[in-house]
């Protein structure tokens, strides 16, 4: 019989290996820019996603309306722009403070949901993580068109959340695999263009499918698993945990270090983010007990 203990701490690993695995995923994406570029990278990420995911899910069992239809090409747009926007980003910031603008996306969405006096507290903090890592100075090391990139991103994300709402009540193989071929009408067109015939090159294209595999597919197929037996404030807490890991696994791998400013302000975002979501989440159960 398994305890309720290590029923907690398998999904709460598939969450820590979800984020790992796209970390790492990343990371060894942006060694492929100086072959084909940024744009090049995402249009292989995002296609051999599209295609894994059409594979392993096949959305064409469950009917699909025209209206859901639409709810999931926004998605899967915004999904795509996100993601061109993201690696643009990675070009010229670190890997680890690119996650962190991105992040802004979810929180801004959080708080403009809420209405509690507490999060005031996680929104200033998060302001303060932004302002910390943003080019204002003249002594900023930070390339201002990578970090506007990586806000571009952010807003994406922040939209991605919204339609991805709209989308909710599809299954979600369906919903992710319909989504990513969305996305890579957007991306894939853009990365040929840039890259051209290297995307063609065999190593580069086996190279490609495992960025694709290790930062999307994996990833994903955790989450899922770990969403059903995790509780939501866990779960949060856990992928709030992605620009840490990701400054930390690019510090290793890409040899990214950050200086102990950028390191305090991904963690003034970090709180921000894990403290929305428990605060968030024990607002849940009083509400219902009011309204019992």
């Amino acid at each position: 019989m398994t305890s309720p203990r290590s029923s907690l701490w398998l999904p709460a690993l598939a969450v820590l290996g979800s984020v790992t695995s796209l970390c790492i995923g990343t990371s060894f994406a942006k060694k492929l820019f100086p072959l084909i570029g940024a744009e090049g990278t995402s249009a292989l990420r995002v296609g051999f996603s599209a295609l894994v995911l059409l594979l392993f899910w096949r959305p064409w069992r469950w009917p699909l309306s025209r209206r859901d239809a639409g709810f999931v090409i926004r998605y899967g747009l915004t999904l795509g722009v996100m993601n061109l926007l993201f690696y643009l980003a990675l070009r010229t910031i670190p890997f680890g403070i690119a996650v962190a603008i991105e992040f802004s996306g979810p929180l801004a969405v959080a708080m403009i949901a809420s209405r509690r006096a507490v999060d005031f507290v996680w929104l200033a903090s998060a302001i303060t993580g932004l302002v910390m890592l943003l080019p204002l100075g003249h002594n900023s090391t930070l390339d201002p068109t990578g970090v506007m990139l990586a806000l571009g991103a952010a807003v994406c994300w922040a939209l991605y959340i919204l339609f991805g709402k709209q989308a909710g009540h599809l299954h979600a193989g369906q919903s992710v695999s319909l989504g990513l071929v969305a996305a890579s009408l957007v991306v894939v067109p853009y990365g040929v263009a840039h890259a051209g015939a290297s995307l063609l090159d065999p190593m580069i294209l086996l190279a490609g499918l495992g960025v694709a595999i290790v930062s999307s597919a994996i990833p994903m197929s955790l989450e899922m698993m770990a969403l059903k037996r995790l509780p939501s404030e866990t779960f949060g807490i856990m992928v709030s945990l992605e620009p840490a890991v990701a400054s930390l696994l690019a510090m290793l791998l890409l040899g990214e270090h950050l200086a102990s400013g950028q390191w305090l302000a991904i963690g003034f975002i970090v709180l921000a983010s894990v403290g929305s979501t428990v605060t968030a989440r024990k607002a849940r159960p009083q509400a219902v007990e009011l309204a019992g």
